[in-house]
C-alpha cells in the first residue's frame, strides 16, 4: 500500500485522515487531521435554496495539518473493495489529504 492518506466521506462532506500504521493488507490505522479554512477564501452566497446558495464552494481552500493528539481509528478492507471503520464510515485512500465542506447541504 502506497497511499499515505485516507479521506472519510460522509454524504457530501470529506474529512482528511493520515495513515499512521499498516497492520495488514486488510487493516490500517488512521488518524484525523486538523483542517482550518483559508481566510483568503470567502463563500460567495446567493439568495436561493433554503436560505442561500454558495456558488464557489468547489474552490474552497484549507490548511491541513497532522495532529498526534487526535484519536487513531482502524479501518478494514471490505469484500466489496471499500475501506470502512467499525461504525460504517467510508474511507478512500489517497496520496493527498482532502477537506470539503458542503455549504449547500
Amino acid at each position: 500500500m502506497t497511499a499515505t492518506f485516507a479521506n472519510r466521506y460522509g454524504y457530501s462532506d470529506v474529512e482528511p485522515f493520515e495513515v499512521v500504521r499498516v497492520v495488514s493488507d486488510k487493516t490500517i490505522e488512521v488518524r484525523a487531521m486538523d483542517a482550518e479554512r483559508d481566510p483568503e477564501w470567502k463563500p460567495d452566497w446567493h439568495v436561493g435554496g433554503f436560505a442561500a446558495h454558495c456558488s464557489n464552494q468547489r474552490e474552497q481552500k484549507w490548511f491541513i495539518t497532522s495532529n498526534p493528539a487526535n484519536r487513531v481509528v482502524r479501518i478494514r478492507l471490505q469484500k466489496d473493495g471499500k475501506w470502512k471503520s467499525s461504525c460504517g464510515s467510508k474511507f478512500y485512500l489517497s496520496d493527498e489529504p482532502i477537506k470539503f465542506y458542503d455549504y449547500n447541504f
